[in-house]
């Protein structure tokens, strides 16, 4: 089972992310994306997918035309965990 990070863990993993925030009332982070255009967004949208496919790690998403919102949190640990922030620093280099 995956294990919710707490302390200077969760703190440390957190530093190592730019743009990503804390939600409020929810053990869960989240960051939005500008694109060109629909197809840029919906291109980086199959590149995440891929990667969270074979994690087997699925982001809550939202895209409406060139925007794209994802929320990362492991529901299986509670909260956010190791997966949250290796899907987040692969979805940083996806952009």
């Amino acid at each position: 089972m995956v294990e919710k990070l707490t302390g200077e863990a969760r703190s440390k993993g957190l530093a190592g992310l730019k743009g990503w925030a804390e939600i409020a009332g929810r053990d869960a982070i989240r960051k939005e994306f500008k694109f060109k255009d629909f197809n840029a967004a919906f291109g980086f949208m199959s590149r995440v997918a891929l990667m969270a496919e074979r994690m087997d790690h699925h982001p809550e998403w939202f895209n409406v035309y060139n925007r794209v919102e994802i929320v990362l949190s492991t529901h299986d640990a509670g909260g956010l965990s190791e997966r949250d922030l290796k899907l987040a620093a692969f979805i940083d280099s996806a952009v």
